[in-house]
């Protein structure tokens, strides 16, 4: 739960876009949650609604809130700088830069479980199956998982001791930020099944099977994308 310390300085709007963000994170706010209005956000922060309104608009240009008329700011992604360093999640076509990151994960990915099964330790493996656990924990629960998901996948490539591998992470971090927010949890059983098996590859120090079982997980997952695709294309014409 986010808890905002007012600092000695009265915040700037860059510094509350900070916060913002933080609050976004840490609250958490789930893609597709409504923000609080502009008199209980500049209550929270102790600043002025011209300074909310100021952050928000910073936000909505780096594609993490959108703002629909009579409605409210709703999340559409939660892709911080740190997670999202080449600002992939502001690009318009999201349907277009998920498949596009679909094609990279799959050049990568398998690789790196192939890699985790080999040279992770003991210890590794049980954090790996701790993390599996509780991201199904909160997926099944209703709650945002995605945090919890990010942690799985970017452990998998701490695993597998390949140090430019993990600099790569955040673009992942992007792609899966990406697709959850266009899928809206309709793959949770697949998502589940799928980290399963790739976690019971790496116990059992299963190279092969592990990179089989990130292949089929990320060729589902693209292909349920390609469908959502083809719908939306319809729905258009």
């Amino acid at each position: 739960m986010y808890q905002y310390e007012k600092p000695e300085k009265k915040l700037l709007g860059a510094q509350i876009e900070d916060e913002l963000m933080k609050y976004i994170l840490q609250e958490p706010l789930g893609v597709g949650e409504k923000l609080p209005n502009e008199f209980e956000l500049a209550e929270k922060f102790g600043v002025g609604r011209s300074t909310i309104r100021e952050a928000v608009k910073s936000l909505v240009s780096r594609g993490i809130l959108e703002v629909r008329r009579g409605a409210g700011t709703f999340v559409v992604s939660t892709c911080s700088t740190e997670n999202d360093p080449l600002g992939l999640s502001r690009l318009d076509d999201k349907y277009r830069l998920a498949l596009e990151l679909f094609e990279l994960r799959l050049m990568i990915e398998p690789e790196t479980a192939y890699l985790a099964a080999r040279y992770a330790e003991d210890e590794e493996r049980q954090t790996l199956t701790a993390l599996c656990r509780e991201t199904e924990e909160l997926y099944l629960g209703g709650k945002n998982h995605m945090k919890k998901d990010i942690e799985f996948h970017t452990y998998i490539a701490k695993c597998s001791r390949n140090r430019v591998i993990e600099t790569l992470i955040p673009v992942i971090n992007t792609a899966e930020q990406t697709f959850a927010s266009l899928t809206h949890r309709s793959l949770m059983q697949e998502t589940l099944k799928a980290h399963r098996a790739i976690v019971q590859a790496i116990e059992k120090k299963d190279p092969v099977g592990a990179k089989c079982a990130m292949v089929m997980h990320l060729t589902y997952n693209r292909q349920a994308l390609c469908k959502l695709m083809e719908a939306e294309e319809e729905t258009r014409n």
